[in-house]
């Protein structure tokens, strides 16, 4: 029986070997993630909103033409990281970052309870939509896309937007139209099969020259540890090995770009399992695709690099990393 085992293992490993070397040809002239969220009616992505606020960003995201679900995740994302509880230096608090003047005016009472509460989600993701509207409807006539305009509005005033007749030549305001429309991607639910990084062979080569290192909880590959890694160092390393920075935790590395369906996964997506299938920061593993249902990971302690099947009760889903998307993510504090 053991010695079956092991020809089978070596099969599948000259198997996946061989799908490398497919691959490599591939990706080499594999065009770029296209650009937009595409036509109609934009939804969101499966799990890639926590199940407390899912429904909610969806409702208020559909609130005016200007936004939309997945634009209305990226931006509570990049506030709060979907935390209630956030506050920031400059004040800022809830879920939706408002300053207590700009709530005064705008906050919401969203859930109908008698009170207007920037701590609750359920106020502040409505109003947050409602402001994203208000803002929309001050530059409706500027010239240029109004989704543009609106985030801009955001950043820079809507007094800007007027009077530079779209986004304004602000560094900041352009970095922030850019950073929100990105991430925006990646909260998508796809509306069409999404194209590959050309990166992706890169990082499969990187972990392919991995296999059988051990596993090191906390490991980045340093000298100092050996060349070890844990599934997310793994991951950071062989992406950073083609030029993209992805976040040091599987959870914050989910939205470095959109999420294609199990029968559009394609080798160098990432692929992320959680024990709560409904919340994409409880992810807790990621490892790279390579086909034929395995990935390349580093599983846990007192094990090594290996291929490992992806079809287990605790898959959540996977991302086609860009290097757009990963630059717009935010940076976790």
């Amino acid at each position: 029986m053991r010695k079956a085992w092991i020809w089978a293992t070596v099969a599948v490993g000259a198997a996946l070997s061989l799908v490398m070397l497919l691959v490599a040809g591939v990706y080499v002239v594999a065009g770029n993630l296209a650009n937009g969220l595409g036509r109609g009616p934009v939804g969101l992505a499966k799990n890639a909103v926590p199940a407390a606020y899912a429904s909610l960003v969806q409702r208020w995201g559909n609130m005016c033409g200007a936004i939309n679900p997945a634009l209305l995740a990226a931006q509570l994302y990049q506030e709060s990281g979907f935390s209630p509880n956030a506050k920031s230096p400059a004040k800022a608090e809830g879920i939706a970052q408002f300053i207590p003047g700009t709530w005064a005016i705008h906050g919401m009472d969203g859930n109908g309870d008698g009170r207007a509460d920037v701590w609750d989600p359920r106020d502040a993701i409505p109003s947050a939509a409602s402001y994203d509207c208000k803002l929309a409807s001050y530059v409706k006539d500027a010239p240029g896309n109004p989704t543009e305009n609106m985030l801009a509005a955001y950043n820079a005033g809507a007094y800007a937007v007027i009077k530079y007749g779209g986004v304004p030549p602000y560094k900041e305001t352009q970095n922030y139209v850019k950073t929100i429309t990105t991430l925006a991607k990646s909260f998508a639910a796809p509306v069409r099969r999404v194209d590959p990084s050309k990166q992706a062979a890169g990082a499969i080569y990187f972990a392919q020259k991995k296999l059988g290192t051990p596993y090191l909880w906390g490991g980045d590959g340093t000298a100092e540890q050996g060349g070890r890694f844990d599934c997310s160092g793994l991951t950071k390393a062989a992406y950073e090995s083609v030029g993209i920075t992805l976040p040091r935790v599987a959870n914050d590395q989910y939205n470095a770009g959109p999420h294609p369906k199990r029968a559009e996964l394609l080798p160098g997506d990432l692929v992320f399992f959680s024990d709560d299938l409904t919340d994409s920061r409880a992810i807790r593993h990621v490892g790279i695709y390579v086909g034929g249902g395995y990935m390349i990971d580093a599983p846990r302690t007192g094990a090594v690099i290996r291929f490992d099947p992806i079809d287990t009760p605790d898959y959540f889903g996977a991302t086609r990393v860009t290097e757009d998307g990963a630059k717009a993510l935010p940076t976790p504090v």
